[in-house]
């Protein structure tokens, strides 16, 4: 059986204020088809409510490394209370959300994705020997780059809500 490692566990970020949902589930899905991920919407919810609507989103991406090793991250994305603002820029008027953005993501690594080695158990106690003993340099870079990518796909998120912030609340 294959071996799902979680490396980061529970990295959360919240937001409140103008945003526009379209362009965040957009800007999301960018980042993944640029940096060549594999996509799958598991959850996408709405609901609507008296103090608005709310939106529940879950993400499970993932990129292959290798034949063995397989990087995956989930995201989980709840807007509560969005209603719909006009906000006034440069004597334009511009149809915008206002509501509470709270996300959650988590990384994993997946060992022998495809299950090649947990077909008998002596099958796979020699490739976990294998995995602590002589594959533990690769297991280490793939760490790193699970860390790396969520990272990234964090600062994308945090970098573009906190344009909305500057852009609109500051004029």
């Amino acid at each position: 059986m294959s071996e799902r490692r979680i490396i980061i566990d529970q990295l959360k970020f919240s937001y409140e204020g103008l945003f526009n949902v379209d362009e965040l589930y957009a800007t999301i899905v960018q980042w993944f088809y640029e940096k060549g991920w594999d996509y799958y919407e598991k959850i996408n919810q709405e609901q609507i409510t008296p103090t608005g609507k709310h939106i529940r989103i879950v993400l499970e991406p993932w990129k292959n490394l290798s034949d063995y090793h397989r990087e995956e991250i989930r995201i989980k994305i709840n807007i509560s209370d969005v209603k719909e603002v006009d906000v006034e820029l440069d004597g334009k008027t511009l149809r915008m959300h206002q509501g509470l953005i709270k996300i959650i993501f988590d990384g994993y690594l997946k060992t022998d994705r495809k299950g090649w080695w947990s077909g008998n158990i002596l099958t796979w106690w020699l490739m976990y020997l294998f995995d602590k003993i002589f594959m533990n340099d690769h297991f280490k870079k793939a760490e790193t780059w699970v860390e790396s990518d969520v990272q990234d796909i964090y600062e994308k998120i945090k970098i573009y809500l906190n344009t909305y912030n500057y852009t609109y609340r500051n004029k």
